[in-house]
C-alpha cells in the first residue's frame, strides 16, 4: 500500500468556532454532477450554485449521494453513486481545493457479486481505531436475503470496503444485516466508545429512519430503533453543534428537507421550520471545515 495521507478529524469538531459547513449535493436528474451547499451557522444553507465536478465513470455517469471527507493535509475525498442500477461500484475523486478535480476512478467493490443490481450511497467515515477509512454502501443481490413485500430486485443489505489511501481497497464483506432492506446508512462517533448509525429501513411499510449503536464502528451493530422520522425519508446527513446531534433528510414525498435535533439519539425534536435548505438539494455529506475553505471557494467562483 502507499503512504497513508493522513486521516481526517475535522469532521469530528464541528462546534469549534471558525469553522463553517459544507453540504454535498446534487440535482436531479443527477447527470450534471457535484453541486454544494454552504453554512456558517448549521442552520441557514446557501448554494454555489455551480457544478464542481462533472461524473465521467459508471454506466450512466450521473453523480448521486456525493459523500465527502478531507484529511488532515487538505485534500478532500468524494464517492458517489455512479448509477442508478448496472454498476458494480462508485465513482471516486479528490481534490486539494474543490475546483481543480483529480482523475475519476471507478471502483469495483461488488465485481466479485455478478447479480449485483445496484451500488447506493456510498459513506464515508474514518475509523480512528484501525486508522482507516470505512466506506459502506446499499446493494441489492436478489435471492441472498429473505425479505418482506418489497421485489427481490429492492432487497438491500449494507456492505463495507476499507482503505488507507484510496488507492488499495480491502475485500468486501457484509457490514449490516438487520433482517430487512436498509440503505443510506451513515456512521457517527458520539463518544469515546460510542457509536451511532442512522439508517433507512427500506421496507414497504417502513421506508423511514431509525437509529442503530455500537461500540466500535466496524459494529456489531444492535439496538435498532424505532423510525424517528415518518415514512417517505431517506438520505440522512448529520452535524455535530455544541451538545445537540442535527439530522438533516430528504423527505421526499412532501418533496422538502427535514431536520430533527437530539442530544441522545432516542428523543428527537423536529426543527424543520428553523432551517433553511435551498429548493432542489438533493442528500450528501454534511463536512464541518474552516472557515477559509468556504471564503476562499465563494473568492474563486466569482472570478
Amino acid at each position: 500500500m502507499r503512504q497513508l495521507f493522513g486521516i481526517s478529524v475535522l469532521f469530528l469538531l464541528a462546534s469549534c468556532s471558525g469553522k463553517a459547513f459544507l453540504f454535498t449535493s446534487f440535482h436531479e436528474p443527477a447527470d450534471k454532477g457535484l453541486r454544494m451547499l454552504y453554512s456558517f451557522d448549521g442552520k441557514k444553507w446557501n448554494d454555489l450554485d455551480t457544478v464542481l465536478l462533472q461524473p465521467k465513470v459508471g454506466e450512466q455517469k450521473v453523480m448521486r449521494d456525493p459523500s465527502m471527507i478531507q484529511d488532515r493535509n487538505g485534500i478532500f475525498h468524494l464517492v458517489w453513486t455512479s448509477s442508478w442500477r448496472g454498476d458494480k461500484g462508485f465513482g471516486y475523486a479528490s481534490s486539494k481545493n474543490l475546483i481543480n478535480w483529480s482523475e475519476q476512478w471507478f471502483i469495483p467493490v461488488m465485481k466479485h457479486e455478478p447479480t449485483t443490481v445496484n451500488v447506493w450511497a456510498p459513506e464515508l467515515f474514518y475509523d480512528d481505531i484501525r486508522d482507516q477509512y470505512m466506506i459502506i454502501w446499499a446493494s441489492c443481490i436478489p435471492g441472498r436475503f429473505e425479505r418482506g413485500i418489497e421485489a427481490d430486485s429492492n432487497n438491500h443489505r449494507m456492505y463495507l470496503s476499507t482503505t488507507r489511501d484510496f488507492v488499495t481497497f480491502s475485500d468486501t464483506k457484509l457490514f449490516l444485516d438487520p433482517g430487512f432492506s436498509v440503505i443510506d446508512a451513515v456512521i457517527l462517533k458520539k463518544g469515546e466508545k460510542e457509536y451511532v448509525m442512522v439508517l433507512k429501513d427500506n421496507t414497504r411499510p417502513e421506508r423511514n429512519l431509525k437509529v442503530a449503536f455500537a461500540n466500535d464502528p466496524m459494529g456489531p451493530w444492535t439496538n435498532i430503533s424505532k423510525p424517528f422520522s415518518v415514512s417517505f425519508t431517506e438520505g440522512p446527513s448529520i452535524l455535530k453543534m455544541d451538545d445537540q446531534w442535527l439530522i438533516y433528510f430528504d423527505s421526499y414525498q412532501k418533496k422538502i428537507y427535514e431536520a430533527v435535533q437530539t442530544k441522545d439519539f432516542k428523543s428527537f425534536e423536529n426543527i424543520t421550520t428553523n432551517v433553511q435548505v435551498p429548493a432542489g438539494h438533493k442528500h450528501g455529506t454534511i463536512l464541518p471545515v474552516k472557515r477559509k475553505w468556504v471564503n476562499q471557494l465563494i473568492k474563486k467562483l466569482k472570478r
